[in-house]
């Protein structure tokens, strides 16, 4: 919308009409990231999550506040990207009633980690509990050490 239809011209409300204009012209940009992908950045930063390593798997601990198992994903890209994804949508608001503050995070939740060499990605369980999804994921066993091999020598 032009503010200088509706009868505004000044200086200051131009500056701010150019950068409102600014997100439409992202679009134009060439190298510009999409808006999926600062929609994918913006889950990932907004998403907390814990690592742990022990002897025989590593634990990905991860906030996903108000989610139900239903609405997470848990998936293997790539066979060694794990990626956690859900999504929390805005409650629907009854007749009646308004929101006189809404402050708790509604939208994407995601986190995208790199697996070592040594995960299994056949051997990997979820659980989300008050919120906290655990993803477990078994290491693989240690190669066993190669054997010197003898060769027979020969008398010619």
């Amino acid at each position: 919308m032009d503010l200088r239809i509706m009868g505004f011209d000044s200086p200051l409300l131009n500056t701010l009409q150019q950068m409102m204009d600014l997100s439409d012209d992202t679009e134009k940009i060439p190298n510009a990231p999409s808006k999926v992908y600062m929609r994918d950045a913006k889950a990932m930063a907004a998403t907390p999550a814990d690592i742990k390593e022990y002897p025989k798997s590593y634990v990905f601990i991860v906030d996903m506040p108000g989610l139900k198992s239903g609405d997470i994903k848990v998936q293997v890209e790539d066979d060694n990207m794990l990626l956690i994804s859900g999504e929390r949508k805005r409650e629907e608001e009854k007749e009646g009633t308004k929101y006189v503050r809404m402050e708790r995070r509604v939208g994407k939740l995601m986190r995208k980690f790199a697996l070592p060499e040594n995960a299994n990605t056949d051997a990997i369980s979820a659980i989300c509990q008050d919120g906290v999804l655990t993803v477990t994921v078994e290491k693989l066993p240690p190669p066993e050490p190669k054997k010197p091999k003898t060769i027979e020598v020969k008398i010619a």
